[in-house]
C-alpha cells in the first residue's frame, strides 16, 4: 500500500494534490447542483437539456484544441494553472449570484457552462502536463493514477453533500461554496512559484500554428497503437461518460427521486472509479495494450448489467461496476499516452487525450439525451455497451493483425 501513495513523499506533487483535492470537491458540487438545476428547476425534467449543457460545456475541448496543447508546452504551466483556475473561480461566483437573486434562467447556465469550457480546455492539458513538472518520469504513472484517486474521491464526497445541501440551502449556495474550495489551489500554486526549477519551453515554433497543431495527431498516429487507443477511448467516452445525463433522467423518470438520489448515485459510481484509480496508481508498469481491450470489454458488460437493473438498490449497487470500468480505462488511457509520448511534446498530446475523451463526451451528450427522452432512461446506458463492444473489437482486430 505504501507504494500506492509513493509519489506524496515528493513535497511539491504533495502541495499540489491536496490542493486539486479540495478543488475536485468543489467542481463535482457545482456540477451536481447545476445539473439538478437543469432538470429539475429550469426544464420539464428534459435529460435533452442536460446533455445540451454538457455539450456546450465539454465541446471547447475540440474547437481550442488548435491552441491549448501548443499553449500547455509553450508557457508557465503554473502561471497558466493559476490564471485558469481563478477563471473558473469567478464563473461560479457569477452563476451563484445568478441563481441566489432568483434571476437565473437556462440560456444563462448555458453560457456559463460555455465559458467554463473554453477556460477548461486550457486547464485540462496543462493539469495534466504539470504532474511532469512535479515529479520524475519513473514516478509519473504512479502520480497519474494518484491524481484520479483524488479526482474520483472528489466525485464520492462531493456528489453526496451536494445532494444534502441543494435541500437545504438551494443550488446557488453551492455554487458559492465552490468559490472558497478554489483557494487552497490557488495558493498551492502560489507556493510553488520559487520551489520548481525553470522548465525549458518548446520553442521549435513562434505560434499555434496549423503544424504545431497537427503535432498531437502526428505524433499519435506514427504510433500506431496510440492511435487506436485514441479511437477506443472516443468511442467509450461519447456514450458512456455521460453519466450526469443518463443518471439525472434515471433518477426523475424512471426512479421518481431528489436531489438526494441523484447525489447518491453519482457517489456509488464514484466508489468504483476511486477502486480504479487505486488499481491503476497501484501497478509497477504502464498499462498494456491488452489490459486495455480487456477494460473496453468489462465497460461493455457493467453498461448492459446496469442498464438491466430493475430496482434503485441494484443499479446503484451496479454503479459500482460501471464506475471500476470506465475509470481503469480512462486512467489507464492518460498513463499510457504520457508514459509512451516524448515529454517535449507530451502537452500537445495531451490535449489531443484530453479533447478526444471530452470532446467526445459533448458529442454523445445530446444524443444521450435525446435517447433517454424518447427511448427511455435505460436505452441511455445501454448504448454505453455498445460503445463498448466496438472499442474492445477495434483492439482485437488491431492486435489480431499485429501478430499476423
Amino acid at each position: 500500500m505504501a507504494s500506492t501513495f509513493r509519489s506524496l513523499s515528493n513535497p511539491n506533487y504533495r502541495i499540489w494534490f491536496w490542493g486539486s483535492a479540495i478543488s475536485n470537491i468543489g467542481t463535482w458540487l457545482q456540477r451536481t447542483a447545476q445539473d439538478w438545476l437543469v432538470i429539475a428547476e429550469l426544464s420539464d425534467k428534459n435529460a435533452a437539456a442536460v446533455g445540451l449543457v454538457v455539450f456546450l460545456q465539454f465541446a471547447p475541448q475540440i474547437l481550442l484544441l488548435p491552441i491549448t496543447g501548443w499553449t500547455a508546452d509553450r508557457v508557465d504551466r503554473r502561471k497558466l494553472l493559476f490564471i485558469t483556475q481563478t477563471l473558473m473561480a469567478a464563473l461560479a461566483l457569477l452563476l451563484g449570484v445568478l441563481v441566489i437573486s432568483g434571476h437565473v434562467v437556462l440560456w444563462q447556465v448555458c453560457g456559463c457552462a460555455l465559458a467554463l469550457g473554453c477556460v477548461a480546455a486550457f486547464d485540462a492539458p496543462a493539469r495534466h502536463a504539470f504532474v511532469s513538472d512535479l515529479v520524475n518520469e519513473k514516478a509519473l504513472s504512479n502520480a497519474v493514477g494518484l491524481n484520479s484517486v483524488a479526482f474520483n474521491s472528489a466525485r464520492l464526497i462531493g456528489p453526496s453533500i451536494a445532494g444534502v445541501l441543494i435541500a437545504l440551502v438551494g443550488s446557488g449556495w453551492v455554487f458559492m461554496i465552490n468559490v472558497l474550495t478554489f483557494f487552497p489551489l490557488l495558493l498551492g500554486l502560489f507556493v510553488l512559484r520559487r520551489r520548481l526549477p525553470k522548465r525549458a519551453a518548446d520553442v521549435s515554433s513562434n505560434g499555434p500554428s496549423m503544424a504545431r497543431f497537427l503535432d498531437g495527431f502526428r505524433y499519435i498516429w506514427q504510433h500506431r497503437e496510440m492511435a487506436v487507443i485514441l479511437f477506443m477511448s472516443f468511442l467509450i467516452c461519447s456514450l458512456g461518460m455521460n453519466f450526469s445525463v443518463y443518471l439525472s433522467a434515471m433518477t426523475v423518470h424512471v426512479f421518481e427521486g431528489h436531489a438526494d438520489q441523484y447525489g447518491l448515485l453519482i457517489s456509488m459510481m464514484a466508489i468504483g472509479s476511486i477502486s480504479g484509480a487505486v488499481v491503476t496508481a497501484s501497478r509497477a508498469s504502464a498499462p498494456t495494450f491488452h489490459f486495455m481491450i480487456l477494460v473496453a470489454a468489462m465497460f461493455a458488460l457493467s453498461c448492459l448489467l446496469v442498464s438491466m437493473a430493475t430496482s434503485f438498490l441494484s443499479f446503484a449497487g451496479l454503479l459500482i461496476l460501471l464506475g471500476l470500468s470506465l475509470q481503469l480505462f480512462t486512467t489507464s488511457t492518460s498513463s499510457y499516452m504520457q508514459v509512451a509520448t516524448e515529454k517535449p511534446y507530451r502537452g500537445r498530446v495531451m490535449a489531443v487525450v484530453m479533447a478526444t475523451a471530452l470532446g467526445s463526451t459533448a458529442i454523445g451528450a445530446p444524443l444521450v439525451g435525446w435517447v433517454a427522452d424518447t427511448f427511455g432512461a435505460r436505452w441511455s446506458i445501454g448504448m454505453g455497451s455498445i460503445s463498448g463492444v466496438l472499442a474492445a473489437s477495434l483492439g482485437l482486430w488491431y492486435r489480431q493483425k499485429k501478430l499476423s
